[in-house]
């Protein structure tokens, strides 16, 4: 997950102009929700059968938003990115954002899983998580260990290391072979559910969802289409039409075979959704997710994202919660989304903004 963004746009054109970028901050925390909503609905504390139809229908294909999360950081560090940045400074900035939150929340998984099964503790692992290689290694046990959310925070640290040389490429690219790249990026990502068909489940999962180079389609297709929307390029797709697709699309992709739901069955509405809200933020357009609430939540949802599941295992783990009603089930959801967004602000005010500041140096 990247930060909240302030910046000019990287070149001139219709759509290049210094302005902020507020409306992907308030969809990024939307994003976080349905991940929010699918480990919920996964951990299996809420008991009540209709409670659990109501989670499923609404949050199960919310592992999707993870790939909201790759797209929009490939946009983000392309849109803020700045001709002749040494790659030092990108890397510094990036592990100022993301490394404090990171150990803090390792920590606390860590203790937590000595405490619940100390048995089930393992050092390899969990050095691997620390590190923030744990995406590379096709173990459940060891990408999902730990902090399970963090393994996308593994692929994104290989999108970091990449993204000056990523830069340097897609700046240098015509403005006419713009849209043939991004075409290209989007067939790649189609084609991998294809071409992991023959493999077992766990090898096909692993390399279609976890993988970090199979993920980075996704971050580079959002460095080129943030290129074409600052080059006055884009196709003018509205961002109401954009949301309305991906909700559809969201919903489809349960019905879709093998691995094609994880990934494959939304890039082009998230793609498309991305792009026209950046557009409708550089031309002042009508957006419902520039709404201060949403950009404040939009603001802490990285410390969010990393708390979440934290929350719900304890909660799950320290209460007897076999007899909620329904009534109880859900109230005991929003009660989760309650705590978790408190210490995601607790998180993001005494961790994230103090250490950014401290790390980052100056500008």
């Amino acid at each position: 997950m990247s930060e909240r963004t302030a910046v000019g746009a990287p070149e001139r054109g219709p759509a290049a102009v210094f302005t902020r970028l507020p409306s992907l901050t308030g969809l990024r925390f939307a994003a976080a929700l349905l991940v929010f909503g699918f480990h919920v609905h996964a951990e299996n504390i809420v008991p009540d059968p209709t409670a659990r139809w109501l989670l499923a229908l609404v949050f199960g294909q919310g592992a999707v938003g993870v790939g909201f999360f790759f797209l929009l950081s490939g946009f983000v560090l392309f849109w803020s990115g700045k001709p002749g940045m040494p790659a030092r400074t990108v890397w510094r900035r990036r592990a100022a954002k993301i490394v404090p939150n990171h150990v803090v929340t390792w920590l606390i998984a860590l203790a937590g899983i000595i405490y619940a099964s100390p048995r089930g503790f393992n050092v390899a692992s969990s050095v691997v998580g620390l590190f923030l290689l744990q995406a590379w290694v096709p173990v459940q046990g060891v990408y999902f260990g730990g902090n399970t959310p963090a393994w996308s925070l593994s692929c994104e640290a290989a999108f970091y290391f990449a993204f000056p040389l990523l830069y340097f490429w897609i700046r240098r690219l015509s403005e006419r072979h713009l849209w043939p790249v991004a075409i290209a990026l989007v067939a790649m990502v189609l084609l991998v559910p294809v071409l992991v068909l023959p493999l077992p489940t766990s090898t096909a999962y692993w390399l279609s969802y976890v993988f970090p180079v199979t993920r980075a389609l996704e971050f580079a297709l959002g460095m080129v289409l943030a290129r074409i929307v600052a080059s006055g390029r884009w196709i003018r797709v509205g961002l109401l039409p954009s949301m309305l697709l991906c909700v559809l699309a969201y919903w489809l992709c349960a019905y879709l075979p093998g691995m094609f739901g994880n990934v494959a069955g939304t890039v082009i509405p998230i793609a498309l959704l991305v792009a026209a809200a950046a557009v409708a933020d550089t031309e002042g357009r009508w957006s419902p997710w520039r709404h201060p609430v949403l950009v404040w939540l939009g603001d802490i949802s990285f410390a969010f994202y990393l708390l979440h599941q934290i929350v719900i295992r304890l909660v799950g783990k320290a209460f007897h919660l076999g007899s909620l009603s329904t009534v109880g089930s859900l109230g005991l959801t929003a009660g989760l989304l309650v705590v978790t967004v408190v210490a995601a602000w607790l998180l993001y005010n005494t961790v994230e903004l103090p250490m950014m500041r401290l790390l980052r140096g100056r500008r």
